[in-house]
């Protein structure tokens, strides 16, 4: 077990523990739901609300997993709940995801990453989450098959699906 489990196992050092977590995983986690969660706002809710979930649930944390795929987990839970959430109240087409992307002060892409995010935004939940696990943030599917506890075999396959529907997104675009 590394120095920052056992501290944040530690109820005298947990809480200290717990701000170096937000300070080094902060930036990680919030790209990660940031490519889930279009918008900035909205991301920025979901990363506390991952924090707020792990805080709260730091007494069940046994220290067993790494504590990066710990909040990969829940930041992966809550990304998925609030799409969820999402969806039933608003169906996003290309428009409204150009339209969000484009307004988005934090967005500085060009037509070509307008595209992509459109081409992603069209994947089903389970497979852009996969993609954007492998393509943005370069995770090897075993660290994947921890934080979705889906095999490496199924992961592999839902990220070749989701390369071949990007791909013949651009296709009819041109």
């Amino acid at each position: 077990m590394d120095d920052l489990n056992s501290r944040l196992l530690n109820p005298d050092t947990r809480r200290a523990a717990f701000e170096e977590t937000v300070r080094l995983y902060g930036p990680r986690l919030y790209r990660h739901i940031r490519s889930m969660v279009l918008v900035h706002d909205d991301a920025d809710d979901v990363l506390q609300e991952t924090f707020l979930k792990a805080w709260s649930a730091l007494d069940g944390f046994k220290g067993e997993a790494k504590v990066s795929t710990w909040l990969y987990r829940i930041a992966t839970n809550e990304c998925l709940s609030f799409l969820a959430r999402q969806r039933s109240s608003v169906a996003l087409d290309d428009t409204d995801v150009e339209r969000t992307l484009t307004s988005d002060p934090y967005f500085d892409g060009d037509e070509i990453q307008v595209r992509l995010q459109q081409a992603i935004a069209a994947l089903p939940e389970k497979q852009r989450l996969v993609f954007n696990m492998k393509y943005y943030e370069q995770m090897k599917y075993e660290e994947m098959s921890e934080i979705l506890g889906t095999s490496v075999g199924a992961l592999k396959a839902s990220y070749h699906i989701a390369v071949k529907k990007i791909e013949g997104f651009f296709k009819e675009v041109d």
